[in-house]
């Protein structure tokens, strides 16, 4: 069983990738939030979590863990400080304790934030998030999804390495995407966008695999 940090593990996305974690026979989560209070619904389920702020140092974060999943987001608050330097913190971190693979939750649209007019701001954040993230030496997987609903999952994507068309998906659908790619052998140091579609996700993933 391989250690997962997964940063943004107290929204909405991120419990259900801590949840998938937990399920699966092949990864252990532990879940990264700020404030001690939100580690009690954790502790509850059995999952292991540390404390960690994006903004501070996270070395200590990273002690025997193998991956990482950053799922984290500042609602639009602190765009720059989270979803961009927050980003590159861990991913810093991340290089100094050695992990094996660092899976991004990024955005369809991050590639060209100048054509949003209301997410410029958020898209210009994930877009320099991404490139840091190529150019630093870790191993990665760039999950960039369409607009997020909260239907139930169908287990099915359209997967590209760039979509020419607009469209959603669900979360549960994301956080199974994002767990996948943790694999050793997917989504190898590439980017891809998916959103609804006919494909299930394991033979997507299979389909880009080097």
């Amino acid at each position: 069983m391989e250690n997962v940090l997964v940063a943004g593990a107290n929204g909405t996305t991120g419990k259900k990738i801590v949840n998938l974690l937990k399920a699966s026979q092949y990864f252990n989560p532990v879940a990264m939030v700020r404030k001690e209070e939100q580690q009690e619904q954790f502790k509850k389920e059995g999952i292991t979590t540390v404390l960690g702020d994006l903004e501070k140092d996270l070395f200590h974060t990273l002690e025997h863990k193998e991956k990482v999943i950053f799922a984290a987001g500042s609602g639009g608050e602190k765009v720059i400080a989270v979803d961009q330097e927050g980003a590159k913190n861990l991913m810093n971190a991340s290089k100094k304790a050695n992990i094996k693979k660092f899976v991004m939750l990024s955005s369809m649209g991050a590639d060209n934030p100048k054509a949003s007019e209301d997410l410029q701001e958020y898209l210009e954040a994930k877009l320099n998030a991404d490139e840091y993230l190529k150019s630093s030496g870790l191993t990665y997987s760039i999950v960039r999804p369409g607009s997020l609903t909260n239907d139930a999952g169908t287990g099915k994507i359209k997967l590209q390495s760039k979509m020419n068309q607009q469209g959603s998906i669900t979360r549960d659908d994301v956080a199974q995407t994002l767990v996948r790619s943790l694999h050793d052998d997917a989504v190898i140091n590439q980017t891809i966008e998916i959103i609804q579609g006919e494909t299930l996700i394991g033979e997507a993933l299979d389909e880009v695999a080097v």
